[in-house]
Order: structure tokens, then sequence, then C-alpha cells
């Protein structure tokens, strides 16, 4: 038989503190998977220091924000033929170590999507007051929407199968894509599991989203939910 192909997706901007420890991180925990980095217009050495680690680099020529970083590695693993593919923040928050669990469920056929949630049964993540808010939030509405419960729908540690990367290579939230992306999954009916993962401190950089940020983050998203929920499917039926 012939082996899978697995492709782990980095989105990058300005995180060359942090970059080449991912990229080595990955590649000791799962040495299967090729390593994409895409560096979306940083202007430090995010990709100077991912190549030197050994990671294939796509540099955009402008930052594009997070939704389109991630969508070049999605439209990268369609054109490339992966099966799987990950998505693994540069900042070094996600645990490498934990792709085995978070793939597992996509692997055996069980899911089309695996989400890895920081508040399903393992760790003690606490976020900020007001982001915890915002989580739960999208949480309870996206649980409403979707009729499945779902615990963190703003995480970006994530495993997708060929299905749900054929989707996200054709259209993918570019602002704040988490929380659409949930429940775009549900209504083109592919399956969505959640996968209890524990997640580390920011090693490098600063997130995007601002204390400032948090109130027009919320209503934004918001309004793209059930702008999201009108819109015509994007795959074929299997």
């Amino acid at each position: 038989m012939t082996p899978l192909r697995l492709l782990a997706i980095v989105p990058a901007y300005n995180e060359a503190a942090s970059v080449g420890r991912v990229v080595e991180e990955i590649r000791a925990a799962q040495p299967g998977f090729e390593i994409l980095v895409v560096d979306d217009g940083s202007r430090d050495g995010t990709a100077a220091v991912a190549r030197t680690h050994g990671a294939h680099v796509v540099s955009l020529p402008f930052n594009l924000g997070i939704g389109g970083a991630v969508q070049t590695g999605y439209r990268y693993a369609r054109a490339h033929g992966f099966e799987l593919a990950v998505q693994v923040d540069a900042d070094g928050q996600h645990d490498p170590a934990q792709l085995a669990a978070l793939v597992r469920p996509v692997l055996a056929g069980e899911a089309d999507f695996a989400v890895g949630s920081r508040f399903a049964g393992a760790g003690t993540y606490r976020a900020p007051f007001g982001r915890r808010l915002g989580i739960r939030l999208f949480a309870g509405t996206i649980s409403r929407i979707t009729r499945q419960r779902v615990t963190d729908t703003t995480s970006g540690f994530r495993a997708a199968n060929r299905r749900a990367i054929e989707l996200f290579a054709e259209d993918y939230p570019h602002d704040f894509p988490e929380v659409e992306t949930t429940v775009m999954v549900v209504k083109e009916r592919l399956r969505l599991v959640e996968v209890p993962v524990t997640m580390r401190e920011r090693t490098a950089g600063r997130s995007s989203i601002t204390a400032a940020r948090s109130a027009y983050y919320v209503a934004k998203v918001m309004v793209a939910l059930f702008v999201g929920l009108f819109r015509a499917p994007r795959l074929e039926r299997a």
C-alpha cells in the first residue's frame, strides 16, 4: 500500500524567534509529515529560519492575515495530493507531541475534521476573562446552530482529511476564521470531532487579538456566522 501523504501547515507572521523550534518539534514527533511554513508577508527572518530548519516555505508577497495564510496551505495540500493536513501555529502554543491524538480519529475514518480543544477535559487552560467570555459565547451559539456540542471554536490546532482539504482550498474565511469554519464543516455534512489537548504559553511574538479588538471580533464573527448559514454548499455530495 502507498503511504498516506501527510502535511503540516504552519502559518507564520513575524515568528522568526519560534518557527524553527516548531518545525523541529513537528519533525521529531511526526517524521512522516512534510512541513509547509506559509510566510504571511513577514518583516523579519521567518522564511529564512524555516528554510534553515528544513521546511518547505511559501512566502506571500504581503500580509493576508491568518485566513489567507491557512487557505494557501490548504491549496498547496490539494495541489500536491496530500490526504491529510494539520494546522500548527508557529508561535509554539501547539504541542506537536499531541499530533498523534489529534489525527487519530481522522486516520481511523471516524471524522473528516478534528479540532484540538483546550476545554474538552485535558489540562487547565485559562484564557483572559474577556476572551473566555467570547469563547463561551461562540461555543454556545455554534452548538445550537450545528446541534452538536462544541467547546473550543477558536482553536487553530486542527486536522483535515481530503474532503475537508477540498472545502478549505475552495473557501476559507480570512479575518478570524476558526469560528466560521466550524459551522462550514457541519453545514457541508463533514464529521467533526473535538480532541482534548493541552496548549502552552506563546513563546514569542504577540497575539493578533488584543483587548481593544475583542468586542469588534465578537460582533463581526457573530454576524459572519449567521450570514454563512445562507451560503450555498461548496462540496458535491459523495
